[in-house]
């Protein structure tokens, strides 16, 4: 049998297509080039979306400070494998006016086809996903003691170079501390924490950024116009936001969607590119937001089934609303000058939805849709989830914001005696506030307007003496620990609660005053407001204070001068109808 090795290679332009044979040349079909292949940068000027990385390679370039071991780090598609060829091609870069490290490729050099093809002989490639055991790594050191064999350096690009074991990476660290001269390494990962530290402290490290939602939208756009396609706008812009920052991603895609225009003259229209995508209509989502954030239940239900039917994914449709709580989130914050990548059509609805919102209610709607994100993956029906968590935000949108809660509980007067008790209202999932009960307020004579309300329960002082007259204790000993007033007007009192304080202190105390003063208290139990020292603070802080003033008293300076070991053990205080000065400080022998 003939062992003689497959020519693997097309024989050149000049030669035969079979040695020996006068037979004409017929050119090789090399079929069809998906774009991400054809449309790689061929020069640093190519790369878009990481001009920091560029700059400083070019100014380190210039300076003659080349390091010896690059580390490329970033998501799939960004750009790590072809940023490692260009660098090896810099590397080795020679011309007929340049024979220098050099990052201007747009002359070509004598080794950059090679490199190019990944068939240059001083320019290893190894993946580290395939090869990732120590007899893979010694291979490559064995050899890089010995010199390039054309090339300036010997360049080894080593791709997921996270999958590595950890003995070749105990392998590989010597070499990289103290590398030959002409030895450069360049690694790509995505998965940056999985390598070890001890390997990224010897490389000069590059984090390659997702390509924001525009500049991929616009690098799309070129391409389209290179092929000849027609592509709306909008739809591109639907591929670059599913495509998540990747150019790989976003050029596999356009493949696909330049195909759905095949038959016809007509532009690819965005409703195409979405039911390509399997993407919910971006445009009935934000419908779907708006009948749920003005509490339109049964239309923001059935436009969730709409989608659902049409072909939307419960977990996109759920992410979507996500994003456009944010992006309501970043307009209440900095106003229509927020930058969202959104039409100018979407960007005007955004503006008005968040008129009436406060960042309060947007932050509390960003919470709902997190948690049901995270429920509507893990479901087994996911369009039940979806729903639920619809659910969950329409029912936060019908709540006050919690700022206006606040300062309603806190003017609140109270209740007629026959007026029913509402429901405890509290916001979805865990509560950030708690309240015992919200009242309409009812009309008061403008006669019984100047009155007090309650007779001898005016202050936070007077709370106190009412719990001490009523002997509950507990109730008393919590609220002395635990509550730092912030405002008491009765029929209602905010206060923070201090560390370790019951959950239901607020609902206790409420009851308790509705008992003993027959109407009804809005208690509200602030965590995010400043109050002040606790009653038991307070009680601490005046007893220290007297203590420093009896022990400044001329007397007992005398008195413990004539006594050295005597010390301050009590104060008595004096009786009511007594003057201050004619009560001294009591002292007693430490003895």
């Amino acid at each position: 049998m003939d062992e003689t090795p497959l020519q693997t290679e097309s024989p050149g332009a000049d030669a035969p297509l079979m040695p020996g044979l006068d037979l004409p040349e017929t050119p090789v079909d090399q079929g069809y080039q998906v774009l991400a292949r054809k449309y790689r940068p061929d020069t640093f000027e190519d790369l878009i979306g990481q001009d920091a990385m560029v700059r400083t390679l070019t100014n380190a370039f210039a300076a003659g400070r080349i390091a010896h071991a690059y580390m490329l780090t970033g998501v799939r598609g960004v750009g790590k494998t072809t940023t490692a060829r260009l660098i090896a091609r810099a590397l080795n870069y020679k011309s007929e006016t340049v024979d220098a490290p050099h990052m201007e490729l747009t002359e070509r050099g004598e080794h950059c086809d090679a490199i190019a093809r990944s068939a240059h002989v001083d320019v290893m490639e190894m993946d580290a996903a395939s090869r990732t055991g120590v007899g893979d790594i010694r291979e490559i050191l064995d050899g890089v003691r010995y010199a390039p064999v054309s090339g300036r350096y010997k360049v080894y690009i080593i791709d997921e170079v996270h999958m590595l074991s950890t003995s070749a990476f105990n392998a590989l660290l010597k070499t990289l501390e103290e590398p030959p001269e002409h030895a450069k390494f360049i690694f790509a990962t995505t998965e940056i924490r999985k390598v070890p530290v001890t390997v990224l402290s010897r490389c000069q490290r590059f984090d390659l950024k997702r390509i924001d939602r525009e500049v991929l939208t616009d690098h799309l756009a070129r391409i389209c116009g290179l092929e000849g396609a027609n592509v709306e706008r909008d739809g591109l812009s639907l591929i670059a936001r599913a495509a998540e920052g990747s150019v790989r991603d976003a050029l596999s895609l356009l493949d696909q969607a330049i195909v759905q225009g095949a038959d016809s003259d007509a532009a690819v229209d965005a409703a195409q590119i979405r039911d390509m995508l399997g993407l919910a209509d971006r445009a009935r989502v934000l419908d779907l937001l708006e009948h749920a954030l003005q509490v339109r239940t049964s239309d923001a239900i059935h436009e969730l089934a709409a989608l659902y039917d049409a072909g939307g994914d419960p977990v996109v449709i759920s992410r979507d609303l996500l994003e456009y709580i944010h992006a309501l989130s970043r307009v209440k914050a900095v106003g229509s000058a927020a930058d969202l990548g959104e039409s100018a059509e979407t960007l005007d609805r955004l503006v008005a939805l968040a008129g009436p919102l406060s960042l309060g209610q947007l932050t509390r709607f960003w919470k709902i849709m997190l948690t049901g994100l995270d429920d509507v993956r893990a479901a087994p029906d996911a369009l039940a989830a979806a729903e639920m968590t619809l659910l969950r935000l329409i029912a936060a949108a019908g709540l006050p914001a919690p700022e206006d809660a606040a300062r309603l509980l806190a003017s609140t007067p109270p209740a007629p005696a026959d007026a029913p008790a509402p429901a405890a209202m509290e916001a979805p999932g865990k509560p950030e506030r708690q309240v015992e009960a919200v009242v309409a307020p009812p009309a008061i004579p403008e006669s019984a307007a100047a009155e007090p309300a309650f007779p001898g329960l005016d202050s936070f002082e007077d709370l106190i003496r009412m719990l001490q007259q009523k002997r509950d204790i507990a109730l008393q000993s919590d609220v002395e620990r635990f509550v730092r007033p912030v405002s008491f007007k009765p029929p209602s009192m905010t206060f923070q609660p201090a560390e370790e304080a019951p959950s239901d202190l607020a609902q206790k105390l409420a009851r308790r005053l509705l008992e003993w003063t027959g109407e009804r208290w809005a208690i509200l139990a602030d965590v995010e407001a400043v109050g002040g020292e606790t009653w038991f603070e307070r009680r601490q802080r005046e007893k220290e204070e007297r203590r420093q003033q009896a022990l400044k008293d001329p007397a007992l300076v005398q008195a413990m001068e004539l006594f050295p070991d005597a010390t301050l053990k009590r104060i008595i205080e004096p009786p009511a109808d007594v003057p201050q000065d004619a009560a001294p400080a009591s002292t007693e022998n430490k003895a």
